[in-house]
Order: structure tokens, then C-alpha cells, then sequence
């Protein structure tokens, strides 16, 4: 990296992977960490119990890698542990079945220091399927700015890309440990429903898909989802075109919701979830 680049970028990074029987897929993030050109970084993971032998592998193999163990308790404790033990003023997450191209911390924070008002830096990536390249879908194209209208359909921020000021982070009380899932979906409302965020159009983040263990093949993520909207709705700090665009994204999702619940059967859910549209269609901003 030229001199006066790194001159540029005092902060010093926290990099925390969480990882859960990802004996295979680990070391490809662990090695894309390492071979970042930017330097100035701390290696964090949280291991969620791992029965596979990721601990030898990582104490063996990887010395620059701070290890912590803890009993398995979901992606969101994990990652809130990480950051609770980090020091970096910036902070990165990377999935363990992720990678980064060479140059992302390096151009985000290049970029950031342009536009230091900005506290989350989010890039483009490369989606692998089953071990192939595949196009995104158009609704998941990715902008920066006041983003928050954008983030209520679904969650257009992929984690692996972000790099958050640690203040930013603690401010907004970190991942919430009550998601399983959409963990991510719930903190991008949170920041985007609060302050413009930063988008580098550039794919510096693999993504890697097709597996079993993903948490994206959890069934019924919309009840995670309309959760989280209601929760925004909660806050009462949305403004009355963004309020009621969140009461019909939720209504749309619960109806959803509803509607492959009694496909299923699952008349417990029907159950759940009927009485909060019906409270929701009927409610007025």
C-alpha cells in the first residue's frame, strides 16, 4: 500500500468471524483476513461451540487468530461477543463460509476517510452457488445514502461487507440475541432508519451459497422479519411516509406468513400471527 494511503488510515480494524462446525469453509476466510493488503487489523473468532475440531485447527494452524470458545448460543451472541472483546475504533464481521478480495478493508477505508461523517461502509459481492458464479437478483441491488426504504422489503446489506465505527455499533445496541435469523435484516433498519450509510460499487466480498447448514434455509424467515418491523414501528422515530411503508411491507409479510402456514397446516402459527395483521390492517399512522 503507497505510503500516504496508509498515512491516511490511522484506525486500527477488529475483524470477527463467528463460525459453528465450519471446519472446511474457515480457513478460506481466515486466509482472505490474512492476505488483505491493509495491515492494521485484529483476527477475532468466536467459536459457537464447535464439535468438528475447530479449535486445534485454529491454535495450530493459525497464531494471529484471537480464539474464543463459548457455549453454542446462535450467530448474534456470537458476533456481540467478538466485538464486547475487540479494539479496534472500526469494526468488521466476515461469515465463516465468506472470503474478502485482497483490497477490501483497504479501498473502505480509503473510501470512508473521504466521507468521515459516514459510520457503515458497505460493499457489492460475488454470489457462488454450489461452486458457481451466479447473477443477483435486481432487487437486491445494493445503494448507499438514506437506504432505510430500501432495507424494509428485505435485507439488501450483506454482513460480510460491512465495516461499522465501533460507536456507531454500541450506540445502536449491537445484534439482537432473540433473532436466530435475520439478525442482520433487524440492524440494518435499526442504522438505516437513523443515518445515511456509505456503498463502495465495488464486489469485494465472495459469498458463498448452496450448503445446508446455512441459516438462510431456516423456514419461515418472515417471522423473524415482521418482528422486526413491528419493533420499528415500536420506536415511533420513523416519519409518516416511512411508518406506513413499514405497516404495508408488514402486513404483506404476514399475510405471507399466514398463507404458508395454512398450506403447511401449521394452524399454531395461523394462530400466532392472525391476530397481528388483523390488528396492523385495522391500525392508522
Amino acid at each position: 500500500m503507497p505510503k500516504e494511503i496508509k498515512e491516511l488510515l490511522n484506525p486500527k480494524v477488529s475483524i470477527i468471524i463467528p463460525t459453528y462446525d465450519r471446519l472446511e469453509t474457515l480457513p478460506r476466510a481466515l486466509g482472505s483476513v490474512i492476505n488483505q493488503t491493509f495491515s492494521d487489523w485484529e483476527l477475532i473468532v468466536v467459536d459457537d461451540g464447535s464439535t468438528d475440531g475447530t479449535d486445534e485447527m485454529i491454535l495450530r494452524d493459525y497464531p494471529v487468530v484471537r480464539y474464543y470458545r463459548q457455549e453454542n448460543a446462535g450467530v448474534s451472541s456470537a458476533r456481540n461477543a467478538g466485538v464486547a472483546l475487540s479494539s479496534g475504533a472500526w469494526i468488521a464481521f466476515l461469515d465463516s463460509d465468506d472470503a474478502w478480495l485482497p483490497e477490501k478493508l483497504e479501498r473502505q477505508l480509503f473510501t470512508l476517510a473521504k466521507e468521515p461523517e459516514l459510520r457503515l461502509s458497505h460493499t457489492d459481492e460475488i454470489w457462488i452457488r454450489n461452486g458457481r458464479r451466479v447473477n443477483q437478483p435486481k432487487e437486491y441491488a445494493k445503494s448507499g445514502g438514506y437506504i432505510y426504504r430500501r432495507c424494509v422489503p428485505l435485507c439488501c446489506i450483506c454482513p460480510s461487507s460491512v465495516l461499522i465505527r465501533r460507536d456507531l455499533f454500541d450506540e445502536i445496541g449491537g445484534f439482537d440475541e432473540t433473532f436466530p435469523v435475520c439478525e442482520d435484516y433487524d440492524l440494518w433498519l435499526r442504522i438505516t432508519a437513523r443515518e445515511p450509510v456509505q456503498y463502495l460499487d465495488e464486489s469485494l466480498v465472495r459469498k458463498y451459497g448452496g450448503h445446508e447448514d446455512q441459516l438462510s434455509n431456516t423456514w419461515g424467515m418472515d417471522r423473524y422479519r415482521t418482528r422486526a418491523l413491528e419493533q420499528m414501528l415500536a420506536e415511533e422515530i420513523l416519519s409518516q411516509e416511512d411508518h406506513l411503508l413499514t405497516k404495508k411491507s408488514l402486513i404483506r409479510k404476514l399475510r405471507i406468513l399466514i398463507e404458508g402456514a395454512r398450506k403447511r397446516g401449521n394452524v399454531e402459527v395461523v394462530a400466532e400471527y392472525e391476530p397481528s395483521l388483523f390488528k396492523w390492517e385495522r391500525s392508522r399512522v
